[in-house]
Parts: structure tokens; C-alpha cells; sequence
């Protein structure tokens, strides 16, 4: 289990300025950036913009108190502020923001963003499409003081977030001001006033007003989208790409380069790595089919934290648990994972394969559905037919073999399964009713959509979270996973995933498959880029990176 907070200093800023200093020639002014998913809003904390790659683009536009290290463990941003815990039951933490921390635009950051980024992913308050609650949803109350720099953040009682520095981290805080401009109103006392009426407002922009379309002129950008960090919009282009160029108000060190242009991938990553137009490429592995490796590249392979699973929708053929179960009979797991070069997932609420917590949780649950049987599945029908149309975000080689994997052992029980490429949003495709299962990682993601706290990342069953595509409510459930959140203790978190396991085994609301594999592709003359577990990716130190020429 990814639970780890640390605070690190600047060693690897510094490192990688003495690298750059002492290499002959200069670093590059520009460097080309692939990612998984679609770049469709500055707002990765929505549902869909949780799914896109949102957050592997902007961890260094929208800073916050902490960031996604390496490892997934949540490194303390001093240049944004700091957090200092006050209390520890009930948990009280006070927040301060840098005394020269300013918006792209001029505007200074405030304690008005904590308390947006929380009444927006607290579930308190109407009509905002968050993606989560977690953690969020266990603030009593903000104190603070609209315009000020500081705010004392309570917990409600017995509710210590064992994981809060995944709080108010680097894209989960959004310019209030912007909203508070387009209204013309005190974004916070209108929060805090708790009128449903006066938020409805506030949450229609917070839902929409960060959409990335290509035509945003540099005005609205500038004025809609300001930056927190090193990095800041400068365009959106016709085929979905944002460049990215550095923030000339950022009062931390300097982006090391000027200008990074963040790709969604396309049909043509090959091409592009044959002709060297890209430097970075961070996807799931497998997502591009065989990307070879070319020799002026090097390459590295390693494990998410998201779950590559299949999502059941909450309405038509697989609404009813019997219908998920005897689809599940027939989905080979053990070829699908071994395919993928990964073992195969069994636990929902701990899947990070490497915690012995996790390897037993589910494991005796999950067996009836390891390997296909699609006599069991033809004969729980019943010999009535079952239609079933899975998507994915496309394209994706990788998934669309397993979906071919999927339908070819599922015909066998008389299930007949299509394949259905998305170009639009996965949970959005779920949401309407397009397909009745969702193909993707942690939330619906494209990629890893790992928070890198598995008791966070939980939340996506929890009933009324944004990301529980699926629509599953278990009072049960919600308890263990709540109970999760603020519990430290290793035989306690046994106790509740087995406590867990056969309910959610029973209800079928999801079907793990395997940790989503990564692979990250970069030019041997590109230093201090590093693989990450989690939603972030190798983004969260793109203002490090540098390309030697």
C-alpha cells in the first residue's frame, strides 16, 4: 500500500542543475511530451477530467502543498506552503500558503482555493461533479479569512485521515477567483453560507468553466486559466495537445525548460519516436502495441497502482449482480494478466500486488473467476441470451486484445460481446448509457489513476463518489472503507478487507484484471524524468526536466 508522506529538500532540483551545468552543450528550449488520455479540461478533480491526463500535464501548472514523488508517496512542496498539524485528535492542521505565492495572472493565492477544492469534493454541497470525496469529505469545517493566506482545516471527530496530505496537493486546487470574477461574487462567504441556491452557480463553472478546447484565445486563457507553478498555458491546439510554457510570475526555481508541448497519444507514437518528434512518452505499456525502442531511446517498464479492470454500468443488461457474476465466469483474468506480464489482481480496496495485506485480500473469494468457465456461465444463463458492449478509450492495442480475449471465451457460454473504441470520455460513455462496461484503470482512467494511497483510491466504491461509475451503495462497504481511511493499524486493515472481500466478490460491482503495467519511452539525452505510479506520471517534475543538445 502506497501510504508513505515524506518532506525532501531541493537535492534533486539541485542535481539535476549541476548535471545540466556540467554537460557540454545547452538544454534544449523545447521538449515533446506523449501521455495517455485525452487533455480535456485544466480541472483533473471532475469525473471525466479525473479519467483524462489531466494530471500528468498539469502537476506543475496547479501546485499545492504537496506533489507525487517517484515512488508515489506525497512529497511536501515548500515553495507553495506549508502544513502543520495542530491537533491530532480530533485532527486539526493549519495551512500556510507562501507569503509570494501569485496566479499566472497576477492574482494571489489564498486560503478561498482550500476552501473551493474542499466544498467542491466534499459531497456537502450541490451540483459539483467531483470525481472523489475522499478525505475531503471528513473536513468539519475551513476556517478562513477571504484574501488570507493561511486556513485552519478541522476534522470531524474519530475522523483522522490517516492519508491527509493527499489533501490539497498539487491539481487538486483550483483559481476561485476565476469563478469569483465570472459571478461577481465572494466565492467563499457564499460557500460557507451553505445557501443551495447560491452555489448551484459556483458549481456549474467549477464543473465547466476549465474545459480545454482547441480555438481558446490567449485573453481567455490567460484569464480562465491561470497557473500556481513553474509552468502556465500558453495554447491549445487543433489535435487536443497544450503546450505548456513557463510561468514568468512562478516564485520558486525556474522551469529548467521554457516550453513542453503534452501530447495525447495517437495512432502515429512510433512514427513520431522513429523521427525523433518526441522526447518523453509516458502510456500504459502495451496501450501503442510493440513500441519498439530505438537506439538514441531508453526504456523502462514498470507497475502502476491503478487496477486495469472492467467497470459495470449502473443500468441495462449488467445492472443485476447474477448477470455480472456469469459474465465474470467467462473472463479469463489468468490469460488477460499473463498477457499483460502481470499477476493477477484480486483485491478492490488494497491492489498494490507488493503489500502482503493485499495479497491475501480477496484471493480465496476471487478463485471461482481466475480462469474462464464458460460452461458455468452458459448454464447460470439459463440459455437466456446476453449482449454485452464493452469500451475503452481508444486507441489502445493492449485493451483491444483483451477485449477480443474477452468476447471469443465469453462466446463460448452464449454471451456475445462488442468492442466499442471510445473517442469520447469513459465514464461519461458509462454515464450514457453507450456501453455496459468500462475497460480502464482506477476511476476510469486511461492512465494509472492511482492517488497512490489505496485507502483513497478505495473511495472509488464508495457509494455517491463521483468515480463509482458503477453506482454501487453497501452500507457495508461504506464503513469498511471509511473505516480504512483512518486506520494506521495492520491487523485492523486485514480485519476489514476481509470483512469486505466476499461482499464485493458477491455484488460484482467491478472485476479487477491486473496493475495497470507502464512504460516510459525517453531520449538518452533527457535527464531527471523518472516513472510514477500514480495519476500523476512522470509529470510531477516536468520543471526538472532537461534535454541535452
Amino acid at each position: 500500500m502506497l501510504r508513505r508522506s515524506a518532506a525532501i529538500s531541493l537535492t534533486v532540483a539541485l542535481a539535476v542543475a549541476v548535471l545540466v551545468t556540467g554537460c557540454s552543450g545547452s538544454a534544449a528550449s523545447q521538449i515533446d511530451y506523449v501521455v495517455d488520455g485525452r487533455l480535456s479540461t485544466y480541472n483533473a478533480n471532475t469525473t471525466v477530467g479525473f479519467a483524462s491526463a489531466g494530471a500528468q500535464a498539469f502537476a506543475r501548472t496547479l501546485t499545492g502543498f504537496g506533489y507525487h514523488g517517484p515512488d508515489g508517496q506525497v512529497v511536501a512542496d515548500r515553495d507553495f506552503g506549508s502544513v502543520t498539524v495542530v491537533s491530532g485528535s480530533p485532527l486539526v492542521l493549519d495551512y500556510q500558503i507562501a507569503d509570494s505565492a501569485v496566479y499566472s495572472d497576477g492574482k494571489p493565492l489564498t486560503c478561498d482555493d482550500l476552501v473551493l477544492a474542499w466544498a467542491a469534493q466534499s459531497g456537502r454541497f450541490p451540483g459539483f461533479d467531483a470525481a472523489t470525496q475522499a478525505g475531503y469529505a471528513d473536513i468539519a469545517n475551513i476556517e478562513c479569512i477571504p484574501g488570507q493566506k493561511k486556513a485552519r482545516v478541522s476534522f470531524v471527530p474519530d475522523r483522522g485521515v490517516v492519508d491527509y496530505t493527499q489533501l490539497f496537493a498539487a491539481t487538486t486546487m483550483m483559481p476561485s477567483h476565476v469563478i469569483a470574477d465570472q459571478l461577481n461574487i465572494d466565492v467563499t462567504a457564499t460557500l460557507l453560507g451553505n445557501n443551495p441556491q447560491s452555489v448551484a452557480p459556483i458549481a456549474q463553472l467549477w464543473n465547466t468553466t476549465w474545459d480545454l478546447k482547441p480555438g481558446l484565445t490567449h485573453d481567455e486563457i490567460a484569464k480562465r486559466f491561470p497557473s500556481s507553478g513553474p509552468y502556465k498555458i500558453e495554447s491549445v491546439l487543433d489535435d487536443g495537445a497544450v503546450v505548456l510554457v513557463a510561468n514568468d510570475r512562478w516564485w520558486g526555481p525556474k522551469a529548467i525548460t521554457k516550453r513542453i508541448t503534452v501530447s495525447p497519444q495517437a495512432p502515429d507514437i512510433q512514427d513520431r519516436v522513429n523521427n525523433r518528434s518526441v522526447d518523453v512518452v509516458d502510456v500504459a505499456a502495451g496501450s501503442s502495441g510493440t513500441l519498439n525502442t530505438p537506439d538514441n531511446y531508453e526504456r523502462t517498464d514498470s507497475a502502476a497502482a491503478g487496477i486495469e479492470q472492467l467497470i459495470f454500468a449502473p443500468q441495462g443488461p449488467l445492472a443485476q449482480n447474477n448477470n455480472r457474476r456469469t459474465f465474470a465466469l467467462c473472463v479469463p483474468r489468468d490469460v488477460i494478466a499473463r498477457d499483460a506480464g502481470a499477476p493477477i489482481a484480486n483485491s478492490r480496496l488494497s491492489p498494490v500486488a507488493e503489500d502482503a495485506v493485499a495479497q491475501a485480500d480477496g484471493a480465496a473469494e476471487a478463485s471461482p473467476y481466475n480462469k474462464a468457465d464458460p460452461v458455468a456461465a452458459r448454464a447460470a444463463l439459463g440459455g437466456a441470451p446476453l449482449a454485452v458492449r464493452i469500451g475503452y478509450q481508444g486507441p489502445n492495442a493492449r485493451l483491444a486484445v483483451t477485449v477480443g480475449t474477452i468476447t471469443k471465451s465469453c462466446a463460448a457460454a452464449g454471451i456475445n460481446v462488442s468492442n466499442v473504441t471510445l473517442d469520447t470520455s469513459g465514464p461519461q460513455a458509462l454515464r450514457d448509457a453507450k456501453i455496459d462496461v468500462l475497460l480502464a484503470s482506477t476511476g476510469g482512467a486511461s492512465g494509472s489513476g492511482s492517488t497512490g494511497s489505496s485507502s483513497m483510491d478505495a473511495y472509488d466504491l464508495h457509494s455517491g463518489n463521483g468515480n463509482n461509475l458503477s453506482g454501487y451503495a453497501n452500507p457495508q462497504i461504506d464503513g469498511v472503507i471509511g473505516a480504512l481511511a483512518v486506520s494506521g493499524d495492520p491487523a485492523e486493515r486485514v480485519r476489514l478487507l476481509a470483512e469486505g472481500a466476499p461482499v464485493l466478490w458477491g455484488d460484482m460491482p467491478t472485476l479487477p484484471l491486473y496493475r495497470q503495467q507502464r512504460t516510459l519511452l525517453m531520449s538518452k539525452k533527457m535527464y531527471a524524468v523518472s516513472a510514477n505510479p500514480t495519476r500523476w506520471g512522470a509529470g510531477w517534475n516536468m520543471d526538472r526536466w532537461a534535454l541535452m543538445q
